[in-house]
């Protein structure tokens, strides 16, 4: 599937579950986003309107530590400082002090982050507007080198969610956006497959973290090999098996793994069957699993694909197992989307 098929709408619904931010939905009105033809316009235009938010509400504020040479004393003098720089025979001292400032590590990943994306051609006319009138709003926020670990330094409490929303947004668009160094120009590269694949498993393991209270999801995720006989300094050489999601209640076990595929069945002699690797991979959790745990309820599997044609629906009995495989239009409106994925558990 590729995500030119999925309407941006659908796509910033996938995203807010995965960004555990479905509360505030509503930063943007859906027919705005409706309109919108790619993911880096959405994603300019969620920025900008949280930012105008924040504007309107107060940015954050926080202590940043300052030191500064100066005529009189301020905080604390750093005697070491004065001295290796012979500041005090120039009437100065090197002070050390906190002031409360705008300048917070969040806030410069802001403006930083919409400084980048007006250095991107192929951005929406209409949202390039936003963007700099965005920016102009965050004057005196100091610009940054943004790396991975900038966004680790974030530290954000329970009551900054919106702020936890936005440092999403920043972060998947400094993951995007590139530099093309054949022309020095910013591009941003599209969801491609792996980019759709790691959302979709996200967004299947939240959504039913959220929306149902039927099975508890096991927040372990790995399954243990069934290694009875194997000495121990062998155990090693053993790969980490790790599902999807864990589905658990006191009547049943559900074993779902994701699978994101252009084509999820292939075809044999012109008929359509189930990729044999994704349905090896299934067993081989299924029975590790039923083995490895408390006994009294039998695991069942499912292959879950999303698509946009050819739906899936196949019933198997395997080794006492449960299998089956679905599929999820992420082309149709978000409600049926919603009720289809309750419906998957629920057969």
């Amino acid at each position: 599937m590729k995500v030119g098929k999925i309407p941006i709408t659908n796509i910033y619904y996938l995203y807010c579950y995965v960004w555990r931010n479905l509360e505030e939905r509503d930063i943007v009105s859906l027919d705005d986003v409706n309109e919108l033809k790619t993911v880096h316009d959405l994603l300019g235009l969620l920025l900008t309107e949280g930012v105008f938010r924040l504007v309107r509400s107060g940015l954050d504020r926080g202590y940043l530590d300052i030191r500064e040479d100066l005529a009189g004393v301020r905080g604390r003098i750093n005697v070491s400082e004065t001295m290796k720089r012979a500041l005090r025979p120039r009437g100065r001292v090197s002070c050390d002090y906190q002031e409360l400032s705008h300048n917070v590590i969040h806030n410069r990943i802001l403006r930083t982050t919409l400084h980048n994306l007006l250095r991107l051609p192929t951005l929406d006319d209409e949202i390039r507007s936003k963007v700099h009138q965005a920016h102009v709003k965050l004057a005196g926020i100091s610009i940054l080198t943004l790396n991975r670990q900038t966004f680790n330094q974030v530290q954000l409490d329970r009551n900054r969610q919106y702020y936890r929303l936005l440092m999403s947004v920043c972060r998947l668009i400094y993951e995007q956006l590139l530099i093309d160094e054949s022309t020095g120009q910013h591009r941003f590269e599209e969801l491609h497959a792996k980019n759709l694949a790691t959302l979709f498993e996200h967004f299947v393991v939240e959504f039913y973290r959220r929306e149902q209270d039927q099975f508890q999801v096991n927040p372990t995720k790995k399954i243990k090999w069934d290694h009875q006989g194997t000495d121990r300094d062998q155990l090693m050489n053993l790969p980490e098996m790790e599902a999807d999601l864990i589905l658990e209640s006191n009547e049943r076990r559900i074993i779902l793994d994701t699978k994101f595929y252009q084509e999820a069945m292939s075809e044999w002699h012109q008929t359509k069957k189930l990729r044999s690797k994704h349905l090896y991979q299934l067993m081989a959790y299924l029975r590790n699993r039923e083995v490895t745990t408390t006994k009294g309820v039998r695991h069942e599997g499912m292959l879950l694909y999303p698509t946009v044609s050819d739906p899936i629906s196949v019933d198997l009995n395997l080794e006492g197992f449960s299998v089956k495989a679905r599929s999820i239009d992420l082309s149709q409106d978000w409600r049926s989307i919603h009720d289809s994925m309750l419906e998957l558990i629920n057969e």
